[in-house]
């Protein structure tokens, strides 16, 4: 990974002249230089001093008269599905990269290296070989804001076996997401920060335009995701035979919404075609603990964007929730403008609700390092917990959920953006005959338990009575590093059957 190729050097050129030349570029002084007759292979001791000596050098040094070359040196059998692209704008956005990667093949991977540098670099992971040399061949010189890219192949060391594992295609953002460096607060790249949870956008759409919508070879949904630098995710081999087929949009708020738009009027054409008389609502999937504060204080929020978009907005049943399936549908009717419209507002406000939740985790992650938070149930979705049935859109889905979990996003299952496991990761349910408990664990501070409590355990005893659940008040000590000193919270627990 840190060898470099130095090429087009001249035959009078010594090893004491490249260490020299490095030497003066303050870069580290190789000890090993294998020169050969017109270049040299170059080894150096870190991935970002590699970067730094390709940047300031390739092309813009010169040795006795000729301008050199520098890059990876990477064997022809190790150049397969990682490449690395550099002199990235440091304000250029997450989403936009993403779906300019996305232009060339299926991304499987993106990684962005922590460097001295003013601009990004990032390493990508392409799903095959064809779609990573397509991918050098477009970007090498793509221009952005004065910025041109450079791109070069990387090692590929499982290209080096003989069989590969069947790798499991992502669904947004992988290494990146672990603690490395991440856009900087004008949503490009630059200082050091946690990852930036987006909330993407879920459409309903019926089955029989989710070809129109793909398009021949896949070009018409390549022209979107192109146009509104999005990523686009069309389930359609989730509910085999259900009327009609989830889309996620990943991008920023107003890509989902240019996205959206496109699919729509992809649909009234494909519609006006062939003649299809019937009205076509946008449908959006939301999580069930998110439409409470879309719906507001006696439906305030909805009645105001009704009133300000003219348009009639309805959210299905909570009986048609289960554990299978924990999104409400939220149907817009009304003209093509006045839908996209109510699409923004809406999403605005799931947005915010969503944040909220965000901040409200780490807030709880904070208090007790290490914590796993979705184990305790502190965002569980508050479903009743109810044998297999069909969910409100067709078949079976396949898979259960565990929680509303905001961090957990990209899943390519039909309830993934909550963060989904597969069904093998789910232990097996109670059989039916013994009643299913479920235990949420509450972190309050301790000056609150008196009044949780109550005169005489009252007002415990009262909130036990109206949940029908069992309510124990425990004691956790804490150790505060910071401070070496013990503090103490308590816990709330509280246990239900379901029957």
């Amino acid at each position: 990974m840190n060898k470099l190729y130095v090429g087009n050097l001249s035959p009078s050129v010594t090893v004491e002249d490249l260490k020299q030349l490095f030497g003066e570029r303050t870069l580290p002084v190789p000890e090993q230089v294998l020169l050969k007759s017109g270049y040299a292979f170059v080894d150096f001791p870190d991935q970002n001093s590699a970067i730094k000596a390709i940047e300031t050098l390739s092309g813009k040094a010169e040795l006795h008269g000729k301008v050199i070359e520098v890059d990876y040196s990477v064997p022809k059998k190790l150049r397969s599905r990682k490449i690395q692209i550099r002199n990235i704008p440091p304000h250029l956005q997450w989403e936009v990269l993403d779906g300019l990667l996305a232009q060339y093949g299926a991304v499987e991977n993106v990684e962005q290296v922590n460097t001295d540098t003013e601009t990004a670099v990032v390493n990508v992971t392409y799903a095959t070989k064809e779609e990573a040399k397509v991918a050098i061949e477009k970007l090498t010189g793509h221009q952005f804001d004065d910025y041109s890219f450079n791109v070069s192949y990387i090692m590929d060391m499982d290209a080096a076996q003989p069989a590969q594992e069947p790798r499991v295609r992502r669904g947004g953002r992988s290494s990146r997401d672990q603690g490395a460096t991440q856009p900087g607060p004008s949503g490009g790249f630059g200082i050091p920060r946690q990852k930036q949870h987006e909330l993407p956008l879920r459409i309903l759409v019926p089955a029989q335009f989710v070809g129109a919508i793909i398009g021949k070879g896949g070009l018409t949904i390549k022209n979107v995701t192109k146009q509104t630098q999005s990523k686009v995710d069309i389930h359609r081999k989730e509910n085999a035979g259900a009327a009609e087929k989830a889309i996620t949009i990943h991008s920023t708020p107003e890509g989902c919404s240019a996205a959206c738009r496109m699919i729509l009027e992809i649909m009234q054409k494909e519609a006006s075609e062939t003649k299809t008389t019937e009205e076509f609502p946008l449908k959006i999937l939301a999580h069930n603990s998110l439409i409470g504060r879309l719906i507001g204080k006696d439906g305030r929020n909805l009645k105001k964007i009704e009133e300000e978009t003219g348009t009639k907005i309805t959210i299905s049943s909570l009986q048609d929730l289960t554990i299978y399936n924990p999104e409400r549908t939220i149907t817009i009717r009304g003209s093509p403008e006045a839908i996209c419209k109510a699409e923004e507002l809406i999403m605005k406000k799931l947005r915010e609700a969503y944040e909220n939740d965000i901040a409200a985790l780490n807030q709880q992650a904070n208090l007790i390092p290490g914590l796993n938070l979705n184990a305790l149930g502190i965002f569980s979705s508050g479903l009743p917990v109810l044998p297999p049935a069909a969910g409100p859109h067709g078949a079976v889905p396949p898979v259960a959920p565990a929680g509303y979990n905001p961090f957990l996003s990209h899943s390519p299952h039909l309830s993934g953006l909550y963060g989904v496991p597969p069904a093998s990761a789910i232990p097996h349910q109670h059989s039916q005959q013994a009643p299913e408990q479920e235990v949420v664990y509450l972190f309050i501070p301790t000056q609150a338990v008196g009044a949780l409590i109550g005169k005489k355990g009252q007002h415990i005893k009262q909130l036990a009575h109206f949940a029908g659940a069992s309510i124990k008040v425990s004691l956790v000590t804490l150790l505060t590093s910071v401070i070496g000193e013990e503090e103490d919270t308590r816990t709330v627990s509280h246990r239900h059957e379901r029957k």
